[in-house]
C-alpha cells in the first residue's frame, strides 16, 4: 500500500514483534490428542495435532511426544513452538494460544520428513500429565454446506474472467484485510474474527505479513506460524483467507524470490487440504516492469503449486497493482503477456479519493480480457489517511458489484489513519462492530459488506 508510515513504524518498537515462548505452565489433570496425518509423500508427510485439555484451566501447555522411528524429523511447524531433541519433540504455546480452558481445544501441526517407515506417535503428555485421549490417523471430513462462504461455495476456481465457486458459478467475495501484523496482531483475535464474520457477515480475511518494515524476514517461522493460526481462525467461521506477501518497498519482487518461494511451500504445504486459502504473491510492485513481475510469477507459482495444485493464486501488477495505470500503461501489456499459469488472478488495487474516473474506466474495460480481485482498496488517499471520498468509494463499490470483482477494504484494524475501520484503543477489546467503535470508514464498509450475498448454487 502507498502511504505514510512513519507514525506506526515508530510504534513498532513499543508493540514488538511477534515472539513465539512457553510461558510459566499450570498442571494439566488430563487430556486427549488426536494426531492425525493429512499428507505423505515421497520422504514427508503433514501431520495435525489436536489438543484438548480435559482437566483444569492452564495458563501454559506444553505438548511432549517421542517420535517411533530414528528418521522422523520435524522440519516446521505451526501454532506452537516445536522443538526436537533426538527423537522426543515439544510443542509449547504461543502467546496468542497459550491459555487452555477446561474442554478448550488448540489445533497445531508440523511438516515432518522421514528415511525409513512412518510409523504414529502413540503417547503424548500435557505438562506432564499423560494423554489418554484417542489418536485417529484419517483425515477429518470437510466442512460441510453450513450457510458459510466456504461451507456453501467451497473450492474456489477461477473460469474464463471470474472467481468461480464449487458450482462452477461467478460468485463476488466481500471482506477486510488486516494491518501489518508485526504492528496489530491484538486486532485479530477471536473477538474480532467472530464480530468479523457473524456481525461484518463478511466472506473473506486478506491476511496482511509484511515482508520488510520488522516483518517476515525478521522472523520467518514467527510470521508463518501467525499467517497459518489465522488461516485455521479463518476457517473455523467459513471465511476465506487471503494470504498476502506483503511486499511494498522494494517495489521489485525479485528481491524477496527466495523468502516467497520458502514461504509459499511452506503454507502452500501445510494448506494444501483446505478449501478457504487463497494465495497473492506479490501484494504491489513499483517501479518495476511487468516482464519481471511476470518472471516473479512464474518461478513462485510453481512452487505453490507443488504442495497444493487447486487453489487460486493472484499475481501483482505494475504501478502499485494498478493494472499499470500509475505508471503510465495499462492493463494491455498483460493482455498480451499473460502469465504462464492456470487459476490465476490479477490483483487491482485502488483509494477512492486518489483513483477516480481514469481508473475505472480501465477496471471496467480490463475486466472483459482479465480475472481481476481487488486485494486491496481504501476510502481515502493513496497515502492511506485523509477523509473518506463517500462519492467515489460507492462509485467503485457498484462497479466491483456489477463486475463480481471480489475485494478487501484497507484495513480491519485501529491504526490511528483515516483508512482504519476501528477507532484507536478499540482492538484488545470485545466490541468490533458498535457506532461506538467504528470509524466513518468502518461504518461505510459494514454497510456494504453485511448486505446478503447471493451465492448461486445451480
Amino acid at each position: 500500500m502507498r502511504r505514510f508510515m512513519a507514525l506506526l513504524a515508530a510504534c513498532a518498537t513499543a508493540l514488538g514483534l511477534m515472539t513465539l515462548f512457553s510461558p510459566q505452565a499450570t498442571a494439566a489433570t488430563g487430556c486427549r490428542v488426536d494426531y492425525t496425518v493429512t499428507n505423505q509423500w515421497q520422504g514427508g508427510f503433514q501431520a495435525g495435532v489436536k489438543i484438548t485439555n480435559l482437566g483444569d484451566p492452564v495458563t501454559g501447555w506444553t505438548l511432549k511426544f517421542t517420535l517411533p522411528d530414528a528418521g522422523q524429523k520435524v522440519v516446521q511447524g505451526w501454532n506452537a513452538a516445536w522443538a526436537q531433541s533426538g527423537s522426543t519433540v515439544t510443542a509449547a504455546g504461543t502467546d496468542w494460544n497459550r491459555a487452555l480452558a477446561t474442554g478448550a481445544s488448540v489445533d497445531a501441526g508440523f511438516v515432518g520428513s522421514f528415511t525409513g517407515a512412518n510409523p504414529k506417535p502413540t503417547a503424548f503428555t500435557l505438562n506432564g500429565v499423560a494423554c489418554t485421549g484417542s489418536v485417529d490417523d484419517t483425515t477429518p471430513p470437510p466442512t460441510g454446506g453450513d450457510g458459510t462462504p466456504v461451507g456453501v461455495n467451497g473450492q474456489l476456481h477461477v473460469c474464463g474472467v471470474h472467481l468461480c465457486n464449487q458450482y462452477n458459478r461467478p460468485i463476488q467475495l466481500r471482506g477486510m484485510s488486516t494491518h501489518g501484523l508485526q504492528w496489530f496482531s491484538q486486532c485479530y483475535d477471536n473477538a474480532s474474527l467472530d464480530a468479523l464474520a457473524k456481525d461484518w457477515k463478511a466472506d473473506l480475511l486478506r491476511i496482511a505479513m509484511y515482508v520488510q518494515e520488522d516483518g517476515y524476514e525478521t522472523d520467518p517461522a514467527g510470521f508463518t506460524s501467525r499467517v497459518n493460526s489465522l488461516v485455521d481462525m479463518a476457517e473455523a467461521r467459513g471465511m476465506y483467507a487471503l494470504i498476502d506477501f506483503h511486499t511494498l518497498t522494494p517495489g521489485d519482487p525479485n528481491y524477496n524470490l527466495d523468502r516467497a518461494k520458502t514461504f509459499f511451500a511452506s503454507v502452500a504445504a501445510r494448506n494444501a487440504a483446505k478449501k478457504n486459502v487463497i494465495y497473492e504473491i506479490a501484494n504491489e510492485p513499483n517501479g518495476v516492469s511487468w516482464a519481471a513481475i511476470k518472471q516473479y510469477a512464474e518461478q513462485v507459482i510453481p512452487v505453490i503449486r507443488a504442495a497444493d495444485p487447486d487453489a487460486v493464486v493472484i499475481v501483482g501488477t505494475r504501478g502499485w497493482s494498478s493494472l499499470g495505470v500509475s505508471d503510465g500503461s495499462n492493463e494491455s501489456e498483460i493482455v498480451n503477456n499473460p502469465v504462464k499459469a492456470d487459476n490465476i488472478m490479477y490483483t487491482f488495487h485502488f483509494y477512492a479519493a486518489s483513483h477516480k474516473d481514469d481508473y475505472r474506466a480501465t477496471v471496467s474495460r480490463a475486466a472483459t480480457r482479465l480475472p481481476l480481485f481487488v486485494t486491496e482498496f481504501g476510502t481515502v488517499s493513496y497515502t492511506g489517511d485523509g477523509a473518506v471520498d463517500r462519492a467515489s468509494t460507492t462509485a467503485w463499490l457498484d462497479l466491483l458489484d456489477q463486475l463480481k470483482i471480489s475485494y478487501a477494504n484497507w484495513t480491519y484494524s485501529d491504526a490511528p489513519e483515516g483508512s482504519a475501520a476501528l477507532k484507536p484503543g478499540t482492538c484488545g477489546g470485545t466490541d468490533y462492530s458498535s457506532s461506538a467503535v467504528l470509524t466513518e470508514s468502518g461504518a461505510l464498509m459494514k454497510s456494504r459488506i453485511s448486505t446478503p450475498d447471493t451465492f448461486p448454487t445451480s
